[in-house]
This record gives C-alpha cells, sequence and structure tokens, in this order.
C-alpha cells in the first residue's frame, strides 16, 4: 500500500500533535512541516526526523495532503493555495474569519472533488460517540466550555475560539431552522470576548444555552441535553458519560454509559488520511462548517452590536 504524502503548515503548540499522530502512522509519510518561526519549524522537523520549509508553496509538488494549524487569520489564503493546487486539506477551526472566503473555499472543493476535512475534534470524543443513539429528540440543552487563559487563539474572539466546537455538536444535532438567538460577551483578558454567552431557539421548539469563558479557574468541557424520556449528560474532558431515565410515574434511574476512551486528534486525523485514501468526504465537511461558522458570526455581531448600540 503507498503512503499518503502529508505536510503540516503550523507548527505551534497545537500544530505539533498533528506532527506527532502523523509520525506515528504507517500508511502515512511525513514530508515535511512548515512555519514562520524557521527556529521552530527547524527543531520540530528535527524531533520528527523530518524536512522544514521557510514557505507552505514549497510543498506544493511534494504532498498529497495537508493539515494547516496556523492562525486563524491566515486559514483562508493557506487553504485556497493547496486546493487550487488539488491539494487534500484537513483545516483546523475556525475554518475562516467570514462567510465569503468559507464559500469561495467549498467552491474550489467542490469543483476540483477534493477531500475538506474541517478540524472540529469533539465529534471524535469518545463520549459523544458512545452517546449518538441516545440523542433523538432534543428539547433543552446546556454546554459549559470553560478553561484558564493560556494566551493561545487570543487572534479570534471566544466564540470562534471555543464556543464553535459547541455550536457544531449543537447543530449536528439539530436540523430545524433557527428561530431567535440572544448572546452577550464581555472582553476581560483581550480586545475580544473572552467570555460569551449565546440562547438559541430553534423552531421546533428546542433551546440551546452555549457558556464559554477562557477566564476560568478550571477546565470545563459539558453538555446537558434533556429529551422527553431522559437527560444526557456528556462530559467531553473526562471523556464519561450518564443516562438519567424516567422509571415509572415519579421516578428515575441512572446509568453510566459506556465509553471507549479515545484520542479524538488521532481517530480525526486517522478518518482524514481513509477519506484522502477512498476519495470520499470527510466526516466534517466543508458545508458542516460553514453552517456553524454562520452561527458564530451571527452570536458575534449581536455581541458586538450590544456593546456598540450607535455603531
Amino acid at each position: 500500500m503507498d503512503k499518503i504524502k502529508v505536510g503540516v503548515v503550523g507548527v505551534g503548540y497545537f500544530g505539533q500533535f498533528h506532527i506527532e499522530k502523523y509520525s506515528k502512522m504507517e500508511e502515512v509519510e511525513l514530508v515535511g512541516v512548515v512555519d514562520i518561526d524557521s527556529t521552530r519549524s527547524r527543531e520540530i522537523s528535527q524531533r520528527y526526523q523530518t524536512r522544514f520549509f521557510e514557505n507552505h508553496t514549497q510543498l506544493f509538488d511534494k504532498v498529497q495532503a495537508v493539515s494547516i494549524v496556523s492562525s486563524t487569520p491566515s486559514h483562508y489564503s493557506i487553504a485556497r493555495d493547496f486546493l487550487l493546487q488539488g491539494i487534500d486539506v484537513l483545516l483546523e477551526k475556525p475554518m475562516v474569519t467570514n462567510l465569503r472566503e468559507a464559500e469561495e473555499l467549498i467552491q474550489i472543493v467542490e469543483q476540483k472533488g477534493l477531500v475538506f476535512q474541517v478540524g472540529h475534534l469533539e465529534r471524535f470524543n469518545g463520549a459523544f460517540l458512545a452517546t449518538q443513539e441516545l440523542i433523538h429528540e432534543p428539547r433543552v440543552i446546556e454546554f459549559q466550555r470553560l478553561t484558564p487563559f493560556t494566551g493561545r487563539g487570543i487572534e479570534v474572539d471566544v466564540v470562534l475560539d471555543l464556543m464553535i466546537h459547541d455550536i457544531d455538536l449543537l447543530l449536528s444535532w439539530i436540523s430545524s431552522p433557527i428561530k431567535s438567538i440572544f448572546s452577550v460577551g464581555l472582553p476581560i483578558l483581550t480586545s475580544n470576548s473572552d467570555v460569551a454567552h449565546a440562547r438559541i431557539e430553534f423552531e421546533n421548539g428546542c433551546i440551546a444555552s452555549l457558556l464559554v469563558s477562557r477566564f476560568s479557574k478550571e477546565k470545563v468541557r459539558k453538555a446537558l441535553i434533556f429529551q422527553p424520556d431522559n437527560m444526557v449528560l456528556i462530559d467531553f474532558l473526562t471523556q464519561k458519560a450518564s443516562c438519567v431515565q424516567k422509571e415509572g410515574h415519579s421516578g428515575t434511574r441512572v446509568r453510566e454509559i459506556p465509553v471507549s476512551p479515545s484520542d479524538p486528534l488521532e481517530l480525526e486525523i486517522r478518518d482524514f488520511i481513509q477519506s484522502v485514501r477512498e476519495r470520499r468526504g470527510a466526516k466534517v465537511s466543508g458545508q458542516e462548517g460553514i453552517r456553524a461558522l454562520e452561527l458564530a458570526l451571527q452570536i458575534i455581531q449581536q455581541i458586538h452590536s450590544q456593546r456598540n448600540p450607535t455603531s
């Protein structure tokens, strides 16, 4: 079986994890890495016994697929360059910063018949996978995604940095049109919102509450899904899940959901490589990425309007 030739653009904190996963896959040849910090890319290339390049264009004639893990503002131009060269792309979230750029990328993907996967990691979380069969008629959903400040991802609003994970999960469960959105945000440590809350009502009556913060004492990654006959609790951090079920007229029964803990990034990358090899659609498609991005941008716009009512 021929190895898939892969490159990684962006070798910062998270990009290094992509490189680590690729370097351990027998079916992959890690051709090289690129970063604007040449010292960093040189160091990483030596650590993982691959080549470093000073510019992503140097990978064009050397790879079949690429992970783009650079800063969000650079996603569009770099992804576009690779797609125009006929190279399959795994693009970290958020895919881009506006819908025009997102739609242009998808247009290129469709015209050239390429594999394009958006890096919504929680879709590969063991607890999410274990509860898929249980979530069928959500009526109230509550997400909490909190983290201490790390200084990473601050080039974008916390909605694009953190909430977009939960927006993607929410939209994977609910196909109904959105009826209304109410959102608030607060900048604390950066010029963008570092804390945000959104309340989303769907036409089918489901109401979702999403709270995110990168100004927290500890990490929290949870979802509560209330349905007519049960409540499902998912802890994405510990990869544990449970279900509270109605029993009789006034009783309840709690059961733990069996979860096979996963390495979400490894599963995501393996799925991407399999898609490249089989020429099939990615698990998290560009269209799904656009849908999540569109809702995230609506939330951000509402927050900005409330903060600057005269603008």
